[in-house]
């Protein structure tokens, strides 16, 4: 499991520096396959997740929501939301903005400050992980287990608070450790039980063959030559791999091979020539055929559809 989260990535959409004074309510609305990642540095505010339940958020706590989804942040339970994009937002630097509606000085002990970001949540390979995801993961439940996260967040609270020279940039990469931290948890902690996948890779034998695979996604794969990596043969291997995954093993293979592509398309940027012979295909018209076939759309549209998400992301909005 470890060598196949390598390929995790939190790409920032939008960085928010926020300070509010009490009563507040702010309304999130991330777009589908955007996380929400939330950092308290002051201040003790109350978060109403997609579902309506009220988390209670102490100074020091981070928040990460890997689905996104319509949220509320909020100084008390019961009050109503706005929506974070009706506020004026001054640019910091490129991904930052600051938000301030203070009824008294910025930096005032009654105010709260926040520190949040929108995010692309990747897992490369692993991406049908994120689904099993909970829709809400704190990392107030992971300090116990791991009291390294504490000199994390005291930094985050020091330059949330501080805004020294260059504080945009170090916040933005402390929140992707804290994000990756809980991440990790969470498959440390058995994925909260969650089956599936999962469940494959707690089988010494298919986590071989798909450890194998996610190494070399465009080697030749066949029925038999997982099953030799798994060290079975070809009949237990594909009833087990089907079993535990709801897929037949070559099925797997060419979904894996297309989220890479989707990913490899549309983020890195990458020549589709160049990801159809990555990707073990003979020409790019059998890769375009294949991508179709899995995604129900072409490379190319799957490209331009990344870069008019993209351009749609302006400052301080979503």
């Amino acid at each position: 499991m470890s060598e196949l989260l390598l390929d995790m990535r939190l790409r920032g959409v939008q960085y928010r520096r926020i300070e509010m004074t009490p009563p507040f309510g702010l309304s999130f609305g991330t777009e589908p396959g955007r996380a929400q990642f939330h950092f308290v540095a002051a201040g003790t505010v109350f978060l109403r997740d997609p579902t309506g339940d009220i988390h209670d958020l102490a100074p020091g706590t981070a928040i990460f929501l890997p689905h996104g989804g319509a949220h509320q942040v909020l100084s008390a339970a019961d009050l109503p939301a706005r929506d974070i994009g009706s506020f004026e937002a001054v640019p910091v630097c490129e991904s930052l903005c600051d938000i301030s509606a203070c009824a008294s000085a910025p930096g005032c002990p009654d105010n709260a400050i926040i520190f949040s970001s929108c995010m692309e949540f990747e897992l490369g390979g692993m991406q049908s992980l994120v689904l099993l995801m909970p829709a809400i993961m704190l990392v107030g439940t992971l300090s116990d287990r791991h009291p390294e996260i504490l000199a994390i967040l005291k930094a985050m609270e020091s330059e949330v608070c501080g805004r020294r020279v260059g504080f945009a940039g170090i916040l933005a990469r402390l929140a992707d450790v804290v994000s990756a931290i809980i991440v990790r948890s969470w498959v440390e902690c058995g994925c909260n039980g969650a089956s599936g996948l999962v469940d494959a890779l707690r089988d010494p034998r298919l986590a071989r063959a798909i450890a194998a695979l996610h190494r070399d996604p465009g080697r030749a794969w066949t029925v038999a030559t997982l099953a030799s990596e798994a060290g079975c043969s070809r009949s237990v291997f594909a009833e087990r791999f089907q079993s535990l995954t709801g897929l037949p093993p070559l099925r797997y293979v060419a979904e894996l091979r297309m989220r890479l592509a989707a990913q490899w398309i549309g983020n890195a940027r990458m020549p589709i020539e160049t990801v159809a012979g990555s990707l073990g295909y003979a020409s790019q018209a059998a890769f375009s055929r294949a991508f179709k076939r899995v995604t129900g759309r072409s490379p190319g549209v799957a490209r331009l559809s990344s870069g008019a998400a993209d351009r749609r992301v302006p400052q301080g909005a979503e």
